[in-house]
Formats: C-alpha cells, structure tokens, sequence
C-alpha cells in the first residue's frame, strides 16, 4: 500500500531537549489524523516538520510516495503541496476573504469560480467582499480553511485551529470542517490537546508524550484499550481502583470483572481503570454503596458525584447519567460496573 503520508523515524533536538523521538506513522489517503497530547509533547513539532517549517534531524519523510525529506534530501514548504492551517487563521488583514482564499491559487484559476466554490463549501458562501477584521473568529477561520484547500493540496495540516474559540461555536465548527475535508476527499492532519475533539473528527489519533508516540489507533479502540494506564487517563475521565489478581483475573469490590486489556502475567496487584460510564446506580442494597454529593448537568448527560461508604480504596466515585436522570444530595444508591475494565500492572512511575 502506498500512504498519502509516511513518517519514519524522526529524531528532533532543540538544545539538550529531545522534542521528537524515533516518531513513526503512516496516513491513507482520505483520512483524517488528530496527533494529541499535552502541552510540550511535541506534537506542533512533528506538524512543522511535516510542513518543512522545522527541519529534522534525521528520519524520512515521505508524501505521495515522494520523499521530501531524509537523507540529503529537503524539499522546501512551497514545494510541498501542503495547506496548513494555523492556530489563528492569520488572514492578510488587506485583503478580502475572496481574496485571502485566492492568494495561493495559479493565477489561471483565480477567476475560475474555484474561489466562490471554496467559500460556499466551508460556510462562508456571499461573504466573500467582507474584511477580516468584519469577521468573527469562527468565520476567520472557515476562510483560513478555504485558503488552504483551494489548491487541492496533497495534505492538509491544522495547528489546533479552534483553541481560541468558545465551546459552542468549536463543536459547529468540527462538524463543518469535518464535512468539508470528506467533499473533498483530503487528506488532513490536526494536532490538538482537546481529547473529545481528537476522538470526535479523526479516523487514526496518535497520542504523544514526550516527543514519543507511545499509541496510534481508531478512536474506539484507543478509548477502550489504551496501552498504557496513563493513556488511559489522559484519554477521557477515569476511576483507579487498586485490586489483587489472583489466576489471571482481578478481584474488585464489585466482584471478578471482565478484563479488556490487561498484562498481568506474574502481578500480585493491578491497577483497574474504570470510565464514568461504567458504573450503574442502582438502590442501595448493592455490594459497593455511596451518597449522592452532587450532580453536574450538561444537557444531554450528567456527572454524579458519589462520596462511598464501602472501604473500597475509592473514596469518591464520579458517574456519567442521562440528562434526565435526577439524584438528590445525600442520596443513599448502590453501585455495580457495566462492561469490561482495563488492568495494568503496577510501574515505578505509575500511582493510584
């Protein structure tokens, strides 16, 4: 199979800081990549070398099969075919929105009507004669993403390019971008420290820590099978109970509880990683019980907050319900585990 992208082995240094290391990944064409992972990983990094903006220290970089950099060979970001979009848009304040999406076109094709087509994909259809600075951040950035498309680029890259917007209008916006990538059948990378927003656009997220890719997946998988435990937390919220295994299996408050992923060939004790919507409340003749403390209501779902009774080793217990459901504080419930729990043996560096 011939990738869209191939990453292979790229090592880079700043100073005594090792920003990437060894990091590989492949990308099908038509595929979206979210690259994820905390402040400092180095994920913007890996984007800027993609993009010929940084320049590696060693490995291979390979776009349409073309090798565009790697040893003696470093192609310059123009000559990259590469949209990128920032984490700001940065939009020439001179120019219109029709003309900010033109400016990276061949001349033959700015009067073609390709400028129009890439404002009515991304949104912004009739609001081409607009300034930038008559445009919302929300709107900046559709014509950020217009820009960048409008030249058919073998790749798309996207620098967390809804940071700066509010939680409404960011959630709008992935679904449209999302859209507007598949129309097209690009091929796009976005690099973001937002997990539900890596697990809700990608086909693949790679998870950086480090400068390391410690995990490359689907979006399920990765939730459900983390490879580590701290993947796993870092991946959506979760509960850490501490349990011994005894014949392979562990043994919970709850009880002997399927196990998803687990390497505990030889372990004594494993760290069980339980995620909110696990657990079921149920009345409170259950084998682990609490009290309500207080419920955070989000619309479609809640969090309640549990404060348990049982000497568990969890002295609290958040629990993702339905909107509707309602619980009173002091609210005696018992409680049981849906599915199957993730375990990991203990490491030096790992704590409950």
């Amino acid at each position: 199979m011939q990738y869209k992208l191939e990453i292979q082995a790229i090592n880079k240094t700043f100073g005594k800081v090792e920003a990437l290391k060894n990091v590989s990944l492949n990308l099908e064409t038509g595929k979206m990549l979210a690259v994820l992972g905390p402040s400092g990983c180095g994920k913007t990094t890996l984007l800027r070398s993609i993009a010929g903006f940084e320049t590696p220290d060693s490995g291979i970089i390979k776009i349409d099969g073309e090798t565009v950099f790697g040893p003696q060979v470093n192609i310059k970001p123009e000559r990259r075919h590469i949209g990128y979009v920032p984490q700001d848009g940065v939009l020439f304040p001179h120019l219109s929105a029709a003309q900010n999406v033109s400016f990276g076109l061949p001349r033959a094709l700015r009067n073609s009507g390709r400028v129009d087509e890439m404002l009515e994909l991304v949104g912004m259809g009739g609001l081409g004669n607009r300034m930038p600075n008559e445009l919302s951040g929300g709107q900046q950035q559709r014509i950020a993403l217009a820009r960048a498309l409008a030249p058919s680029p073998s790749l798309i890259l996207m620098d967390e390019p809804f940071s700066a917007l509010d939680a409404g209008l960011r959630a709008a916006l992935r679904e449209d971008v999302v859209n507007s990538l598949a129309y097209t059948n690009a091929t796009a990378i976005i690099v973001t420290h937002d997990q539900e927003e890596a697990l809700s656009m990608a086909d693949l997220v790679a998870v950086m820590r480090n400068g390391e890719c410690v995990q490359v997946d689907d979006p399920v998988s990765l939730y459900k099978r983390p490879a580590d435990m701290d993947i796993a937390r870092f991946v959506g919220e979760a509960t850490i109970l501490q349990a011994p295994v005894m014949d392979g299996q562990v043994h919970t408050p709850f009880g002997q509880l399927p196990v998803a992923c687990a390497s505990l060939c030889g372990c004594q004790d494993a760290y069980v990683v339980i995620r909110p919507e696990q657990f079921i409340i149920g009345q409170p003749n259950e084998q682990v019980c609490g009290k309500v403390v207080r419920t955070v209501f989000y619309g479609h779902d809640a969090i309640v907050c549990l404060k348990m009774d049982n000497p568990t080793g969890m002295e609290n217990i958040h629990v993702r319900v339905s909107g509707t459901e309602q619980f009173t504080p002091g609210e005696a419930v018992g409680l049981s585990i849906d599915g199957e729990v993730m375990a990991y043996a203990p490491s030096p560096t790992v704590a409950a």
